[in-house]
């Protein structure tokens, strides 16, 4: 049974391929001069798509990767229906359809924020993306999605997975924190996991507004005074909330404070303002980072045997 990927998620796909014995294959992917996407399952391995369900490994971040996976998968689909007319004439131009057996898994959701309409004439960008994927796929996995609620109601399998339990070993072995802070009220589920499966105390951020410009973090009933403190959440972007509670925490007397989140997109110079802050940045390979440490594979395999028993 093949694992599927472009050039971009190479390593996830790789990692999950052997996870579960399975046979790497990298397709073409590729931009012409003019920036224009090119894709391709490349001739030898056509059979092989043909012949087991497939997986593809791929984003939806940033923009360009939309396209792409689009591109993927419409790929891989004419091949397993048979669909394999071309101008240059090469045979066979046509075979049989052997059926469903595209699974998408997706490591980072991008556009996972915009899953509400804060203001009139706004899209839901999130759901419009699963609506499209949806056409071209049997099923989708989808690692730590920001808010699950976007895809209610959609006819069409999705299985969500998290890599918090993966998080938690990597804290549990390196950091030994005595506390795990959820940044809002929004990341509570996740952070209690990490705390449960550690074993150790939790607790959320409380945001209150000084003024107009400045917000001050807080921990909810807690003593950090000479405590190693995790904050976990599922993404860090710009670490600005990060930082502001980092310094919050140390004001309070905590020892050590690190970061810890499922995707690191670490915009803007993120990661050179996380380390005046904090003492340690964890991260998984959902996006490509230098804090990529902690593989997303075993999470995304979970989904992906779920959704093979469907078939």
């Amino acid at each position: 049974m093949p694992v599927v990927s472009g050039s971009s998620e190479q390593n996830v796909a790789n990692s999950l391929s052997k996870i579960m014995k399975m046979e790497y294959i990298k397709l073409e992917d590729r931009k012409f001069p003019d920036g224009e996407g090119y894709v391709r399952v490349p001739g030898e391995e056509i059979d092989k798509i043909r012949s087991e369900p497939v997986i593809l490994v791929s984003n939806t971040y940033p923009d360009s990767n939309i396209l792409k996976t689009i591109l993927l998968l419409k790929a891989i689909g004419d091949v397993r229906k048979g669909d394999l007319s071309n101008l240059k004439g090469e045979e066979p131009q046509k075979l049989a359809d052997v059926g469903k057996g595209i699974i998408l898994a997706i490591p980072y959701y991008g556009y996972s924020r915009q899953d509400k309409r804060f203001s009139k004439g706004e899209v839901v960008s999130a759901r419009v993306i699963a609506n499209i994927m949806s056409n071209y796929c049997d099923g989708m996995v989808i690692l730590d999605l920001h808010e699950k609620k976007v895809m209610d109601g959609l006819d069409f399998p999705i299985i969500f997975v998290s890599s918090m339990a993966e998080i938690a070993d990597k804290l549990e072995k390196e950091v030994s924190p005595d506390f795990i802070l959820s940044p809002d009220k929004g990341a509570i589920s996740r952070a209690t996991k990490v705390a449960n499966l550690i074993g150790c105390e939790f607790s959320y951020l409380e945001k209150k507004r000084i003024d107009a410009h400045t917000i001050e973090h807080t921990p909810k009933d807690l003593d950090v005074s000479n405590k190693i403190v995790a904050i976990v959440d599922d993404m860090i972007s710009t670490g600005g909330t990060i930082c502001r509670a980092s310094d919050a925490l140390r004001r309070q007397g905590a020892l050590e404070v690190h970061a810890a989140c499922t995707h690191g997109l670490f915009t803007g110079g993120a990661i050179s303002k996380l380390a005046n802050h904090v003492d340690g940045v964890h991260s998984t390979d959902s996006l490509s980072n230098p804090r990529g440490l902690v593989s997303c594979a075993p999470a995304l395999s979970r989904g992906v045997k779920q959704l093979l028993e469907m078939f």
